[in-house]
């Protein structure tokens, strides 16, 4: 910057050129001479002044420059090229759309051998023309043409004969069932927010794996899902694992770090026991703990998972798993059966289904516990909510014991008392009222008579259970809170008719 003395064209620096005498003789021939304009103290007051001006111009310049409205302050040539292997080349996402199903892919694991009793399953759950993902086989296996249209592609992992597998209890096919997230992710789709991974006997409920997903910033490392029913299970494994046959969710960006070193890790690991305490050690490594979500369920159990569906945590039912061990959900039908039935209220109100709700009809003195889409239990006498939502140990556990303490949750034993058995009422049918916006679903009763000598209202003498809902599909968008249920009066002759909703204000279980 060259600020200007003289209007002679002399700067500072030329000033600096001419001989001492000379500038003091000028400068005082200036000062006496009356006809000049500019006297000494004039010239010293200008030169202040300009000095003065050019700075607040530069200061000016360089704070306008500095804080100039950037759009996006962050974005660096470093992050841009992030969110490219975010988003792939040749897709313009749209940031502020929800996350649907469209943005997830669903790797799942199978097995050849057990590929014909399995793939019924996935049928269940699969949507074709919504869905997008792959069915991992160990070896080849023979697709019925019919299959192919309404189940996911199929692919054979890739050899893990490379890495080494030291447990003597496993099955060095956990290697390849480990890899399939890394394997899905360098199929290279596109508009990828989150790699779900589940098995060939795992049921999925679209629905509300989305919910739940929402909730999360897919553009951040996230690993979400669920611990296992059995207490010693994440003993011998990790609390901080999410199991495999539950299900699990990893976001893209983290599928992506995990991709880079999953291969090293897991040579580190090699005495592990299966896939998903192998991604977990993967995961701790990368620095990433498990977000816990109660929907995705493991079910390390035996028996019947009755008392576990119909006291179900106040959360959205994501996922089923070891359908193969367990008793059909629905009794006197195959379990492919009794998930079939499941599918009518899931498309009714998914996110409504499994919910319990407990209420009372006081005049006769009975408990009700209503599982939506799912059953219904009237019990003699009053019995509080805390009990009501625990579950009953209608089931064994992983060791096919009768042991209450081996499970990582409260549960109520099965009272022995004959006037305290429920009557269980089994969904029969659901159907939906568009001019009302209102569910209506019934069930019926499967259990037998009992001799109870109370003298007290006797629930044998109701045959079937109405139930009347409306659909709230942003249920899971509040605060988690239990539905209320309330006793509505009827004439119809052995029919008990109940209303479920949101609770009403001041409105509580008592």
């Amino acid at each position: 910057m060259n600020h200007r003395l003289f209007t002679s064209g002399f700067g500072f620096a030329s000033l600096k050129k001419i001989p001492k005498s000379l500038r003091i003789s000028t400068m005082k021939s200036n000062f006496k001479d009356p006809e000049h304009p500019w006297t000494f103290s004039k010239l010293m007051v200008m030169f202040f002044l300009l000095i003065s001006i050019s700075y607040l111009l530069y200061s000016l310049k360089f704070i306008t420059s500095s804080y100039t409205c950037n759009p996006n302050p962050h974005t660096t040539q470093h992050h841009q090229s992030d969110s490219v292997a975010i988003f792939p080349s040749g897709l313009t996402p749209n940031l502020r759309e929800k996350t649907n199903l469209s943005h997830i892919v669903f790797g799942i694991a199978a097995s050849a051998k057990l590929w014909n009793q399995r793939k019924d399953y996935i049928k269940l759950w699969w949507r074709p023309a919504q869905m997008r993902g792959i069915v991992w086989l160990d070896e080849p296996v023979e697709i019925d043409p019919e299959d192919e249209e309404v189940l996911p592609q199929f692919k054979i992992s890739s050899d893990t004969s490379k890495f080494k597998y030291k447990n003597a209890k496993g099955n060095r096919s956990a290697i390849r069932i480990s890899r399939i997230v890394s394997e899905t992710l360098r199929l290279g789709m596109e508009g990828v927010r989150w790699f779900v991974m589940g098995d060939d006997d795992t049921v999925f409920v679209a629905e509300n794996l989305v919910k739940v997903l929402q909730k999360y910033d897919h553009n951040q490392f996230y690993y979400i899902g669920s611990s296992s029913e059995s207490h010693l299970q994440n003993i011998y494994f990790s609390y901080n694992m999410a199991y495999g046959g539950g299900g699990f969710a990893i976001s893209y960006p983290l599928a992506k770090a995990l991709e880079k070193m999953q291969d090293r890790c897991i040579q580190r690991y090699s005495s592990l026991y299966g896939s998903d305490d192998r991604i977990q050690a993967c995961m701790a490594e990368l620095g990433v703990p498990l977000t816990k979500e109660r929907g995705f369920h493991q079910y390390d159990v035996h028996g019947d998972l009755f008392g576990l569906l119909a006291a179900h945590p106040v959360a959205p039912l994501v996922s089923l798993h070891h359908l193969d061990i367990v008793d059909p959900i629905f009794p006197k039908v195959s379990q492919v059966e009794a998930l079939q039935r499941l599918k009518v209220p899931m498309k009714l109100d998914p996110a409504a289904l499994m919910q319990q709700s407990i209420c009372y009809d006081k005049n006769r003195s009975w408990t009700i516990s209503v599982s939506w889409g799912y059953a219904v239990q009237i019990f003699r006498s009053t019995f509080s909510a805390r009990e009501m939502e625990m579950p009953s140990r209608t089931f064994l556990n992983w060791y096919k014991r009768a042991d209450y303490t081996s499970y990582a949750f409260n549960t109520r034993p099965v009272s022995r008392h004959i006037c305290q058995t429920p009557f269980v009422y089994y969904l029969s049918y659901a159907l939906y009222n568009p001019f009302k916006n209102e569910t209506a679903s019934e069930y019926v009763r499967t259990t037998p008579n009992l001799d109870c000598k109370w003298k007290m209202a006797d629930p044998s003498k109701v045959e079937r259970v109405e139930v009347y809902k409306k659909p709230d599909p942003h249920l899971w968008d509040k605060s988690p809170r239990r539905n209320c249920c309330r006793i509505v009066p009827t004439k119809k002759k052995g029919t008990l008719v109940v209303n479920v909703g949101l609770c009403e204000e001041n409105e509580i279980v008592e």
